[in-house]
């Protein structure tokens, strides 16, 4: 077996375990240099937290345990492909590799289907099921601040 199948596995056992303790039926974890630095488990009706998917859970964990906000070195480890959200927060995390074992289409039969969302990004935003609408005050001053603010941590 190889390092990604074994890690693979482990990222299933991190959804049982998940469903056992009353999350969803997702697990993630991530890997850096062959050893487990951060696992997450899908816990959004446990913690009433819409965020909490297993990868975005995943994602803080190591974060925190390798103190920095991106993953650079590390592969992340899903039982399922990424939701749209999740999609998003690896992207920002910046790891090198993604392996995941079911699809969406896998999850759609379960009940997890996303593909509402991905219709949704391609629609116009006042088109949308939650219309977004931007209210221009004219006010910019987060972003100025951000421009002259000397010891930035740029991301």
């Amino acid at each position: 077996m190889t390092n990604h199948s074994r890690f693979l596995k482990e990222a299933i056992n991190v959804a049982c375990e998940n469903l056992e303790s009353g999350g969803g039926p997702f697990g993630a974890i991530v890997v850096k240099d062959g050893s487990i630095v951060g696992r997450g488990g899908n816990v959004v009706t446990k913690d009433n937290d819409p965020t909490a998917h297993a990868e975005v859970t995943a994602i803080r964990d190591a974060c925190k345990n390798l103190g920095t906000f991106q993953l650079d070195g590390c592969i992340i480890y899903s039982s399922c492909e990424p939701c749209p959200m999740c999609l998003g927060a690896i992207y920002w995390a910046r790891p090198t590799h993604v392996y995941y074992a079911m699809n969406k289409d896998d999850a759609a039969k379960i009940g997890f289907d996303d593909a509402f969302i991905y219709d949704e990004i391609a629609k116009v935003e006042n088109e949308r099921l939650i219309p977004f609408v931007r209210l221009d005050l004219d006010d910019q001053r987060p972003f100025e601040q951000w421009k002259s603010k000397i010891d930035k941590v740029e991301y």
